[in-house]
């Protein structure tokens, strides 16, 4: 559905920014909602939309647990 949302967590992105985490959200709500800039009257809940996806992704980023990661960390100098 969203071909350019890359996927944000670790091995695959190392870092991730809150930077990153809003496009994505941003990217998902222009796909879904079918306007790329809102009108003046629906700015409001489309950037309340986007707020809450990314809310929502950092929710997820923070939750998930990666196999292997720590061991990885750990074996890092």
């Amino acid at each position: 559905m969203c071909r350019s949302i890359k996927a944000l967590r670790p091995p695959t992105t190392p870092e991730v920014t809150d930077e990153d985490i809003r496009a994505a959200a941003l990217q998902y709500v222009r796909k879904v909602s079918g306007f790329r800039a809102p009108a003046a009257h629906n700015r409001e809940v489309f950037d309340q939309a986007v707020d809450t996806v990314a809310a929502a992704t950092q929710e997820l980023l923070n939750g998930l647990q990666i196999r292997g990661s720590a061991a990885r960390r750990q074996a890092q100098p």
